[in-house]
């Protein structure tokens, strides 16, 4: 859980930008885009945590959609 873990308030920005994004992101406003940057993260930087936020999102959405699982191997792998 990342709220309670010990992380630096930047991770902390980036990871609650991240679940804005999964949970409500109509929502997204440029003062949500003004705090990472005031964490230090550039425009890209915000691109690109969108873009991993967006593919995770996307991905989780098709297997709950297909119902897909992992497979034994997977599972193994111990990620």
């Amino acid at each position: 859980n990342w709220r309670t873990a010990d992380l630096p308030s930047r991770q902390r920005a980036m990871l609650a930008f991240a679940e804005k994004m999964t949970r409500s992101s109509a929502e997204i406003v440029e003062q949500d885009r003004a705090e990472l940057r005031a964490e230090g993260f550039s425009d890209r930087d915000i691109w690109d945590i969108g873009s991993v936020a967006g593919f995770f999102n996307m991905t989780n959405r098709l297997a709950s959609a297909t119902a897909m699982e992992p497979n034994a191997e997977y599972h193994g792998l111990n990620r």
